[in-house]
């Protein structure tokens, strides 16, 4: 079901940005076999650990510093601050390249949440942060991302999970989130912010 709406929680590769970071190359020159990345480092030892981050590092500074945005991306961020909905940013990227994305394209959050912040999306926790940082219920929030991970994480944690479907094909898992949509301004029309298209987001 979904909720009411009192506060968004962005993804930010592939949902806020184009999606451009190929995660099977990177996963290849860190050079990890299966399984997702942040969780395979943590079973390295220090030297490969170490290697691994500086090339995690270097390849999400150089993605931030050429992103660009997604059709809609600031329209949308900006109609949320025009009517007092707060907003957060929640990835499993450092702090650093966040910084650099922020500032290249001059968005704002109302809270951020990095890997550097604490244990990481699937995790419901990065949720539940923050929302008490927020002031709003898990349960009238709505988390809005591209990936399977985005969306646990926002079922996990009680509150309304929406997929962003981008170029590729519709996934078996998107039958999970509450809504679909294949453009962000779509998250606007139930919101009573923009006027009712028909590439309307509808409940999966």
């Amino acid at each position: 079901m979904i909720s009411s709406c009192r506060a968004i929680i962005f993804d930010m590769d592939g949902t806020l940005t184009r999606p451009v970071l190929d995660f099977d190359a990177l996963a290849a020159r860190i050079g990890i076999d299966e399984g997702p990345i942040l969780e395979a480092m943590q079973r390295m030892d220090d030297a490969a650990r170490r290697r691994a981050e500086s090339i995690l590092q270097e390849v999400e500074a150089d993605a931030a510093a050429r992103s660009e945005l997604q059709p809609g991306a600031m329209e949308v961020v900006q109609a949320l601050r025009d009517a007092r909905i707060p907003t957060a940013l929640m990835t499993r990227n450092s702090r650093c390249s966040v910084e650099t994305f922020l500032d290249r394209h001059g968005l704002r959050f109302d809270a951020v949440r990095t890997r550097e912040d604490g244990v990481v999306k699937p995790s419901p926790e990065p949720v539940h942060q923050l929302c008490r940082t927020l002031g709003v219920p898990a349960g009238q929030t709505w988390v809005i991302g591209d990936y399977r991970f985005d969306i646990d994480c926002a079922i996990a944690a009680g509150a309304t999970a929406v997929l962003l479907l981008n170029d590729a094909g519709t996934p078996d898992w998107a039958r999970t989130a509450h809504v679909v949509i294949r453009d962000l301004r779509e998250l606007l029309v139930p919101l009573g912010l923009a006027a009712a298209t028909p590439r309307c987001g509808a409940e999966a």
